[in-house]
């Protein structure tokens, strides 16, 4: 049986939860003799961040032939120079009456991205055609778009969600055209079944899906109970860690530095680590500037071992806006780590329990509290450190494993 995994971007080089997840699911289909390729559509090249079962084939449609409309693209001069201010100042100023010219010729951007995005799922018809898989897994509701949009298959395909469902189709978290929304909700009538992370999670599927439902949960790498982190282990210097994408409309860490701030001369020997990459880190290097706290927090870039990074550590701060199934948060509990997060970030307060495990709060008030009750109380974060470690048990990736061929024979032989 042959079953073709897409993520149709992103994949190459991606180093998030949803990469991390399809060489999971990739890996464990190829050990139960499936054969698996994963498929992508990227302009550039580039490998696989995690590690990948060689049986795996992987294939990038990319084709630099499909046709695909482009804007001109706006250039801002930040420079001194006077005359390149003026000669980009035009330049920005003829592009414009460019690009609006052409999106009238294009019916708007709807239609500007509805051309291209129809270039693209020929492609994909073309490459699924010429595959012959039995199963398709889309990572993504936009790669299940992708290979939907204006096709249609005799081909079972489960989607997996890797956030919150609502998230995928609406302008929630972020600005989606009235068009692109609805034409996510459609794409959810090609599937044959759905995986989500939580049970919570399956009232947030839109009204236009009306198959089955799966939860399963993402894996946690299990540590052994006597490798969890020893919390009365005598150390000069203690940290307070995020492991997370450099993102902080999502990821917050802004409000991790401002936290820590305000506490970091009362607590000397404590420092606060970032492990991560991504767009915001020249700005959130700017504020620790402005704060004068160059020597106590860090910015140390990617990790492949970010458990090793959380067994050094002693609490671990995740003041994520919203999150789907936090794979960093569940290894740091795995490891020991107490956690602290924000009750109204979903995902987080699954896998928190107040005062159980680590604190759920409500504001950077109550997350300064919560983290100088971890930071005076080693008593308490060996015991929530514990319970964590405990709780994530239940994660283990022989049982995720077992959810996902059991789902995936059913849906196969029905």
């Amino acid at each position: 049986m042959k079953i073709v995994i897409v993520q149709h971007s992103g994949f190459l080089n991606g180093t998030g939860g949803t990469e991390k997840i399809g060489c999971f699911l990739s890996n464990i289909l190829s050990e139960n003799n499936f054969e698996v390729e994963i498929a992508t559509n990227q302009e550039s090249g580039g490998k696989p961040m995690f590690e990948l079962n060689e049986k795996v084939k992987i294939t990038n449609i990319f084709d630099k032939n499909v046709p695909q409309k482009k804007l001109l693209e706006l250039y801002n001069y930040k420079g001194r120079n006077p005359f390149f201010w003026i000669y980009y100042k035009i330049q920005k100023k003829n592009y414009k009456a460019y690009n609006k010219k052409f999106l009238k010729k294009m019916n708007g951007i709807d239609g500007f991205n509805k051309f291209n995005l129809y270039q693209r799922s020929q492609a994909w018809k073309n490459y699924i055609v010429k595959s012959t898989p039995d199963l398709i897994i889309t990572m993504t509701i936009n790669s299940l778009l992708e290979i939907t949009f204006e096709n249609e298959y005799n081909i079972p395909i489960i989607n997996s969600v890797n956030g919150r469902p609502d998230y995928d189709y609406s302008d929630i978290l972020w600005h989606r055209s009235k068009m692109n929304m609805e034409l996510l909700r459609d794409s959810y009538k090609h599937l044959t079944a759905i995986q989500v992370l939580f049970d919570s999670y399956k009232k947030y599927l839109p009204d236009t899906f009306k198959e089955k439902s799966f939860t399963i949960p993402n894996p946690v790498f299990q540590i052994d109970d006597l490798e969890i982190v020893n919390h009365y282990k005598e150390k000069e210097r203690f940290k307070i860690l995020n492991v997370a994408s450099l993102v902080t409309s999502c990821k917050q860490q802004d409000i991790a530095i401002n936290v820590f701030s305000k506490i970091a001369a009362k607590f000397p020997a404590w420092d606060l680590h970032f492990w991560g990459i991504g767009d915001d880190l020249e700005a959130l290097q700017n504020q620790v500037k402005q704060l004068k706290l160059e020597d106590r927090v860090f910015f140390n870039g990617f990790t492949k071992n970010p458990i090793a990074k959380m067994k050094e550590s002693d609490v671990f701060i995740f003041p994520s806006k919203y999150e789907g199934f936090p794979l960093a948060l569940t290894e740091a509990m795995s490891v020991g780590l107490p956690g602290i997060g924000f009750q109204t970030c979903s995902g987080v307060n699954e896998l928190i329990e107040n005062n159980v495990n680590g604190f759920l709060v409500n504001n950077e008030s109550e997350l300064q509290e919560s983290l100088e009750n971890l930071i005076v109380n080693k008593d308490l974060r060996k015991q929530f450190g514990a319970n964590a470690h405990q709780m994530m048990k239940k994660f283990n990736e022989n049982n995720v494993s077992d959810k996902w061929i059991d789902v995936i024979n059913q849906i196969l032989t029905n």
